[in-house]
């Protein structure tokens, strides 16, 4: 039988992790069988850099906590070696990751995730790591949006030197 002491340990094991998962965006559950020490070490680097906290816990733990935030579909998922990423900001950072490492080693896989409270398959995880980043999605639509008002500001400039009114302009400050 186990002591309190164990108990005790387990119940604040449940309890951070459920508090993780209720602030937490999304998050991506992975196979992590096969990968190499060098990789995950590389791998939770990147994962730190991006704010995505990943943990290895027994699953029974994982499925206690996924239960108590609503996310009891993701118990189907928690067999064999697996571990969580769970984003802390951004709901795109953990599928990101994880894929390009899925990608790269062929027993690591993506199992499943949530998202916005919502358990997710892998083909959602996949699809979510396809999704530009934040500065690049935000680049791309200041640049269709700037590209008009350039081509507006050079056809006016065509028609102002074709009429020759920019000339004066021109001599003017030449004589400054």
């Amino acid at each position: 039988m186990a002591s309190n002491a164990i108990l005790e340990k387990k119940q604040a094991i449940v309890a951070d992790l459920v508090d993780r998962l209720k602030s937490s965006p999304a998050g991506v559950v992975v196979n992590y069988q096969g990968i190499t020490v060098e990789d995950d070490t590389a791998m939770r680097k990147e994962l730190r850099a991006a704010g995505v906290k990943y943990m290895v816990m027994k699953n029974s733990l994982t499925g206690r906590a996924c239960d108590e935030v609503g996310l009891g579909d993701m118990k189907q998922y928690l067999s064999g070696m697996t571990a969580i990423a769970i984003s802390e900001n951004d709901p795109i950072a953990p599928a990101k990751v994880i894929k390009k490492y899925a990608e790269k080693i062929e027993s690591f896989q993506i199992l499943a995730g949530y998202l916005d409270g919502a358990v997710v398959d892998k083909a959602t995880v996949t699809a979510l790591a396809d999704i530009p980043s934040k500065e690049v999605l935000i680049a791309k639509f200041l640049g269709s949006i700037k590209s008009p008002v350039y081509g507006l500001a050079y056809a006016l400039q065509a028609v102002v030197d074709k009429n020759g009114e920019a000339a004066p302009a021109q001599e003017a400050v030449a004589e400054a």
